[in-house]
């Protein structure tokens, strides 16, 4: 992938925002910085990112997709009422993956785990 001032700007954007944020939200904040860019060159860099595996996308509940720029082992939380997106540490269950493959016989090459519920934020609204 080529250098770009303006996927660089994205990525910098994202790594420094630890909010999974969608694209909509994300375009908001860099065009706080960058005035110029448009929302069609925050999407598509979004996914160039995702599909080189150097971002994740992550799938929300309103059908939305939100970015993560951590690609590390984890798995993720999903407020049903707010669509904030969580990390959860991989160590509460660093095996799923390989207990899934071995009951399975299946291959598993990757996966994206997420929980769904209600965040404390939310849960102190009820």
């Amino acid at each position: 992938m080529k250098y770009s001032r303006q996927r660089d700007l994205i990525l910098k954007t994202l790594q420094e925002n630890a909010i999974h944020p969608t694209a909509d939200v994300l375009y908001a904040m860099i065009k706080e910085i960058e005035p110029s860019i448009s929302l069609a060159t925050v999407y598509r860099n979004l996914n160039q990112l995702a599909d080189q595996g150097i971002i994740r996308r992550i799938r929300g509940l309103d059908g939305s997709a939100h970015f993560d720029h951590n690609t590390h082992n984890h798995y993720h939380f999903i407020c049903s009422q707010c669509n904030k997106v969580y990390d959860v540490p991989y160590d509460i269950i660093p095996e799923l993956a390989d207990k899934a493959a071995e009951r399975t016989g299946l291959l598993i090459e990757s996966y994206d785990i997420s929980f769904r519920g209600i965040c404390p934020d939310c849960k102190k609204l009820n």
